[in-house]
Parts: structure tokens; C-alpha cells; sequence
């Protein structure tokens, strides 16, 4: 049974929706349309997260369109560690049942599906802004959080890959944190990260994008905990960002913040 909640505040509402996994059957179709082999072994296809404005734009995020990121052609795994894929993953029975060549550790740079009627969506643009990520620090009194898992997989007992949307409702505005942790033991951890500020009162919200990854014996050696995303992307190494500006569509202008109208639905 699907849960759906929503939070309004200012001329925002947050909409969350929780249920089950995908049956079998919704499995089956999705996988086919995705192109992949398999699908992750728990993907909550009913949960969501969606932010809109009341002038009828917003950002969604979901497991299906996260989904649509992941290669369903080539085996990255193999590219990103090679030699000590061959000799540390050659004797597992998962990776021998794996006909079709595809990224089976579900990695995706998805970063959220934009959301509009009548081309009413924020406008995607390069920016040299930045979150201030130590204003976030401050403590403020927080009106909304939730944490919203999408997909998890244990990859046959291998490690972890998973994504959840982790999202935060302040004074001074929101933050969101929608992240991708993939550990394969013996062989790399990785996290690739997503988040997004909006500042009330501005007219448009910053996206920051990172992939970071390290070998797992590197990891070990550090005594840091494997289990715990939030510890090990301090130690992980840098291979891609980016930073974007998502600006409210023409017209729209953001009047007014949270602590002006502040409401549970």
C-alpha cells in the first residue's frame, strides 16, 4: 500500500509517496524498457519525491527515470579496476550468469527529472555560484525532513549499491541530497552525489553534481568504516562535478520565505 504525504510551505508543496517493491511483472515490463538485463533486487517504483511551485514547475526524483541512467550496454566495473576485477571477481556465480554485458552495479549520475506543463520548467544553465555548505551548518529550526530510498541492491552479496533522497525544509529555505553509494567489497567504493539548494526568497535553485571513488584496499587501509556513505566520502577521490543554476521560468519571481507561510498538509 502506497503512503503519500505533502508539506506546503511559501508557494512550494513537497509531495513524498512510499509503497513496496516492484512485483515481478512491473519487473519484467520496466526491464525490458530499459534495456537491462536486471533490474536492482528492491526498486520502490511507487516512491517519489517531488518539489512544485505553484506556478507549476518542479523537480521529481524517482527510481525509473534514475534507472534510465544506468549503461546497459558495457560492464564498468570491469573498466574501472580491471586487473583486480579479473582476479578477485572471476569465481563469483553472479557475474558468470550475466549474458549481456551491462553496468550490473545500477551506477547512475541521475540528478533529478525536471518537471513542467505547457514548457513551464527551470531553465538548466553552467554557474560559478556554489552552496554555501557552511550557512547549511547553522542551525536553523527545521519545519520538514524526509529520506526517501529509491533502489537498493546487494549485488549477490558482494557489497551495496544504493540511491535515496534525503531533503530538509529551513527558515532560510530548502536543501536536498539525493545520493548513489555503490561498494563492491574487495574491489571500489564509489558515491555520486547530488545537491540542491534553494534560497528563499531567490528565483532559481544551485545543483551540485560530484563523482567520487577509491579502491576498497586503499579504503581498508584508512580504518575507515565501510558501511557508513556520510565517513567515506571524506576519503574518497574526486572524478567529476558539476555545477548548475536551475532559474524559475520566465515570469516567475520568488516573493516571499518559508517563515512567511509555513503549513502541514
Amino acid at each position: 500500500m502506497k503512503k503519500t504525504d505533502t508539506f506546503s510551505f511559501g508557494p512550494w508543496k513537497i509531495t513524498t509517496a512510499k509503497g513496496a517493491i516492484l512485483k515481478a511483472g512491473d519487473v519484467d515490463r520496466i526491464s525490458a524498457e530499459l534495456e537491462l538485463p536486471s533490474l536492482p533486487e528492491m526498486v520502490f517504483g511507487d516512491n517519489i519525491l517531488q518539489i512544485d511551485h505553484s506556478a507549476g514547475f518542479g523537480i521529481q526524483f524517482n527510481a525509473i527515470d534514475a534507472l534510465k541512467g544506468v549503461d546497459n550496454r558495457h560492464d564498468l566495473m570491469k573498466v574501472a579496476v580491471a586487473e583486480e576485477w579479473q582476479s578477485k571477481r572471476q569465481d563469483s556465480e553472479y557475474i558468470k550468469e550475466v549474458i549481456k554485458p551491462f553496468d550490473w552495479t545500477f551506477t547512475t549520475d541521475y540528478r533529478g527529472t525536471l518537471t513542467g506543463k505547457n514548457k513551464m520548467t527551470m531553465k538548466v544553465e553552467s554557474t560559478d555560484e556554489r552552496i554555501d555548505m557552511e550557512q547549511l551548518k547553522v542551525k536553523e529550526k527545521i519545519y520538514f525532513y524526509e529520506d526517501v530510498i529509491l533502489f537498493e541492491d546487494e549485488l549477490a552479496d558482494n557489497g551495496i549499491s544504493k540511491l535515496n533522497v534525503k531533503m530538509r525544509v529551513m527558515q532560510g529555505g530548502f536543501f536536498l541530497l539525493l545520493r548513489f553509494f555503490m561498494r563492491v567489497d574487495g574491489v571500489l567504493i564509489r558515491i555520486n552525489d547530488t545537491r540542491i539548494y534553494h534560497k528563499a526568497g531567490s528565483s532559481y535553485m544551485l545543483r551540485e553534481y560530484s563523482s567520487k571513488e577509491r579502491k576498497m584496499e586503499e579504503i581498508l587501509g584508512l580504518k575507515v568504516p565501510i558501511t557508513d556513505p556520510t565517513e567515506l566520502a571524506q576519503h574518497l577521490v574526486l572524478k567529476n562535478e558539476i555545477f548548475e543554476k536551475l532559474s524559475f521560468p520566465d515570469g516567475v519571481d520568488e516573493k516571499f520565505g518559508v517563515e512567511q507561510s509555513v503549513c502541514q498538509g
